[in-house]
């Protein structure tokens, strides 16, 4: 086995780890921060304070490396859209959280590696077989028995989720996009700039005083788990395909089914779990069958 063909059987090894990090532990964290905060501030309140820390924290972790370049772009408008859609998924995903459990919101939200893998094939040419295909169309039937529309109990915040995991996939398509192009660190700083922008202009007209340290904290703690979440996400997509990584995202579960009972009292019933089995399962497939398909494109080198 050659040197470049050890690395390049490494790169995906290292996205998944960053996917994982992120999913396990970083986004579980944030979220259920995010849900605490919006009983008692709004959100643009919330959305700000994650946009400025994210932004000042990028600053201060690349800019003595990298100086001005940090904001210097090859793909301005693909950065800007990037970022509004970003924008545009935060809005939509803290909307459900405020009427819908954690847990549930996160399986829903699991329909978004399943929308990577199929924007994968216009939006970046990668090619996804048929069984592909087919273990996208059982995710997505797994979304439905989580939601079960028309039945007692479904809220209509679901369908706010479900719009927020379209706009992270394009997100996430957008960032394997803009990688060939902009250094990561770059990518990180403009993940955030049109939230920051637009909510610095809002927040004065929404902006409540944090009462005591713990809500200090968290607040805070937003903007860090936020920009580490994002830099962890270019990172992953800078190692692998979409389509490897993508379906990686549903660690979440673990963790947010650990934090949404302790935390808020909260657990998935029976159809959330049978659902997001069978929306698990077909990422995991899906997962198997791009790597097989790396694992041949490898040997054909």
């Amino acid at each position: 086995m050659t040197t470049d063909t050890a690395q390049r059987r490494q790169i995906p090894t290292r996205g998944i780890l960053f996917m994982v990090a992120t999913s396990v532990v970083i986004f579980p964290a944030l979220n259920s921060s995010v849900k605490y905060l919006a009983e008692d501030y709004s959100l643009v309140q919330i959305i700000w304070v994650r946009s400025i820390v994210h932004f000042l924290w990028m600053v201060v972790l690349f800019m003595p490396a990298m100086g001005w370049k940090l904001f210097a772009t090859k793909r301005l408008g693909l950065q800007l859209t990037r970022s509004l859609l970003q924008l545009f998924a935060l809005i939509a995903f803290v909307i459900g959280l405020m009427f819908i459990p954690i847990t549930t919101v996160t399986a829903i939200y699991f329909t978004g590696p399943l929308i990577v893998v199929a924007l994968a094939v216009p939006l970046l040419g990668e090619r996804v077989g048929m069984r592909r295909w087919l273990a996208v169309l059982a995710g997505f039937i797994g979304a439905l028995v989580i939601i079960r529309p028309g039945f007692e109990g479904t809220h209509w915040a679901a369908l706010s989720i479900i719009a927020s995991a379209l706009f992270y996939a394009i997100f996430q398509i957008l960032t394997r996009r803009v990688a060939d192009h902009d250094d990561y660190r770059v990518t990180s700083v403009y993940t955030i700039v049109i939230a920051l922008v637009l909510s610095s202009v809002a927040v004065p007209f929404f902006w409540e005083t944090p009462i005591g340290w713990t809500d200090w904290l968290i607040f805070v703690g937003l903007g860090i788990l936020g920009g580490l979440g994002h830099l962890f996400i270019v990172k992953a997509y800078t190692h692998a395909r979409a389509s490897v990584v993508g379906p990686f995202d549903y660690g979440q579960l673990i963790g947010v089914t650990i934090v949404g009972y302790l935390v808020f009292s909260e657990f998935p019933d029976l159809w959330t779990w049978i659902g997001a089995g069978i929306v698990i399962s077909s990422g995991i497939y899906v997962a198997h069958r791009e790597r097989r398909a790396s694992t041949l494109a490898v040997k054909e080198i």
